[in-house]
């Protein structure tokens, strides 16, 4: 049993939610060890202003900023790349994602999963953060997800629990690029991953905007038509 985590945060132009989200997630983390990794995805805000005081204040606070051409999967593969623990969550900086679920995961996840996945309540119960137009995109997306057979109702949810190792053994694997992490690590790591779902509300957005946009959908067809035709390709 593990209560060791190393929580990752992608942030862009997040100012107003960074110290908001530290708070919380302090407030559900008091039997865990932990680190918080903001990873700044070059913010042309006060984030990284905001991200160094914290650092000042918290030893368990290390955030990165990065200089990169902005990407989200990206900023995800860097904070794992400086986490110190074993066990990886994953969550957006934007409060969509309540960290009162990690308990809950991190108790799903010691009973021997590879990775646990807060999914959201697409067809039924609260989803204040996404639009009709968003949730029907995403059931739109599970729906052609499903050829790979992998073990969640939620492979576009960016509020995870896993293994380090699996990123580890896997990352030249990986598509690497765009939005969504957890599809990528689900379909393209060498052995197939025991997964366990956690259903969570999703939370509005609060202070600030959806990265998501025409660019980062046409990335996202082309890592599923590229993961296709690899699945096609090994039988």
């Amino acid at each position: 049993m593990s209560n060791e985590l190393s929580i990752i945060a992608p942030a862009l132009n997040e100012e107003k939610n960074i110290e908001p989200l530290t708070l919380k997630i302090i407030e559900h983390t008091k039997k865990t060890k932990f680190e918080i990794i903001f990873v700044d995805d070059n913010s042309t805000d006060q984030s990284k202003k905001i991200l160094l005081n914290l650092a000042k204040k918290y030893k368990f606070f290390n955030p990165i900023l990065r200089r990169k051409k902005r990407d989200l999967t990206q900023s995800c593969f860097d904070g794992i790349e400086k986490a110190k623990f074993k066990n990886i969550l994953i969550l957006d900086a934007d409060l969509q994602h309540d960290p009162k679920y990690i308990p809950q995961m991190l108790k799903e996840f010691n009973k021997g999963q590879d990775i646990v996945i807060g999914v959201r309540k697409l067809t039924s119960g609260k989803n204040k953060g996404l639009s009709e137009t968003r949730r029907f995109a995403s059931i739109f997306l599970i729906f052609f997800f499903k050829i790979f057979n992998i073990q969640t109702k939620d492979p576009m949810s960016g509020f995870f629990l896993f293994k380090k190792d699996i990123y580890l053994k896997n990352k030249k694997r990986f598509f690497g690029k765009g939005f969504k992490i957890l599809a990528d690590i689900l379909i393209n790591s060498k052995t197939k991953l025991k997964a366990k779902d956690v259903p969570i509300n999703f939370n509005r957005r609060y202070e600030s905007e959806s990265k998501m946009n025409t660019k980062i959908l046409l990335i996202l067809i082309n890592f599923y038509i590229i993961s296709l035709i690899k699945k096609f390709l090994t039988y």
